[in-house]
């Protein structure tokens, strides 16, 4: 009879056993996200499902966060923020998150920095309140090989490519402003399936193109071409643009407004761009040729536009 009662409760707690064991094998309740992380062979950013019930912004950045520091069971792939730097801080203002790194990011080759990089921005992007994402170094804006800031970034910049986010490119129509002969009016330039890596954000691209100066006849340079992009960040549909000094040296014959406005008006052309401040080095009491005060905020002038002949 005690053999008989012995089994029987190895039944039932075998029984209890296996209900638990699928009990944890079923979704759970909530939403759904993916947390990204970098394959073995660093050639490309495989997700990972995880449900949350977390409804609080904050809150969710900061499990998904967790999530982005936890080293994988299998050890299949890599978590990006147990990957040999870490997270000093970040902040929040108006959809955009800017994230500050210790110096050991640095560290990290191209390959697997853009990697790493994008990692992060398509896992915190999920969060409701985010958009945008920027990263920093010690407090200083995280540049490419070229000295170049990164600036700012969404998801859609990071694009599978064959698997391979570093070879990763996009196609987008530009309407850009130049010069026109006198340097006196704009003439508009509009380009077609330019492309462009995705590694950099639509405000920088814009600005590199015009101090690369334009590609139409009849249409001449506005910006000296040795300017250097320092930042462009986006705030509450302000978009600003800090430029080393070499932007305040104007090789060309054009008028200062031109040169203010062809910037204006083709980053005001971007759906996220309603004004610009221009800044030198990060500082905005400047004056550009002695006639136009940096510390103003452009906006759209369409009274330059040269008229056809």
């Amino acid at each position: 009879m005690n053999r008989i009662r012995t089994a029987v409760w190895l039944i039932i707690v075998s029984a209890l056993l296996c209900a638990a064991c699928g009990s944890e094998s079923q979704p759970e309740s909530g939403k759904v996200y993916n947390i990204y992380y970098v394959d073995n062979d660093e050639t490309k950013t495989l997700a990972r499902e995880y449900v949350s019930e977390t409804e609080e912004s904050e809150k969710l950045l900061e499990e998904l966060l967790g999530q982005l520091e936890e080293i994988p069971s299998k050890f299949e792939y890599k978590a990006p923020l147990a990957s040999g730097f870490g997270l000093i801080g970040y902040t929040i203002d108006n959809g955009q998150i800017t994230m500050n790194f210790d110096e050991h990011y640095k560290e990290m080759d191209r390959v697997r920095e853009v990697l790493m990089r994008a990692a992060i921005v398509r896992t915190v992007t999920q969060v409701s309140e985010i958009n945008y994402v920027s990263f920093m170094v010690q407090g200083e804006p995280l540049t490419d090989s070229s000295g170049n800031a990164i600036g700012t970034m969404s998801a859609d910049l990071f694009i599978n490519n064959a698997g391979n986010e570093i070879n990763a490119y996009e196609k987008v129509n530009l309407h850009l402003y130049f010069a026109n002969e006198d340097g006196n009016g704009l003439v508009e330039e509009n380009r077609r399936n330019v492309v462009y890596s995705s590694n950099i954000s639509l405000e920088k691209l814009v600005v590199e193109k015009l101090i690369e100066g334009p590609m139409a006849e009849g249409a001449y340079p506005t910006v000296n071409p040795e300017t250097k992009v320092i930042s462009v960040t986006i705030k509450d549909g302000i978009c600003y643009v800090n430029l080393n000094e070499a932007f305040l040296n104007q090789p060309y014959n054009v008028s200062a407004d031109v040169t203010i406005y062809s910037l204006t008006n083709s980053l005001v052309e971007l759906s996220n761009v309603n004004k610009v401040q221009i800044s030198i080095n990060g500082e905005s009491n400047v004056s550009y040729r002695e006639n136009v005060a940096l510390s103003s905020v452009f906006e759209r002038n369409l009274d330059l536009l040269a008229t056809p002949e």
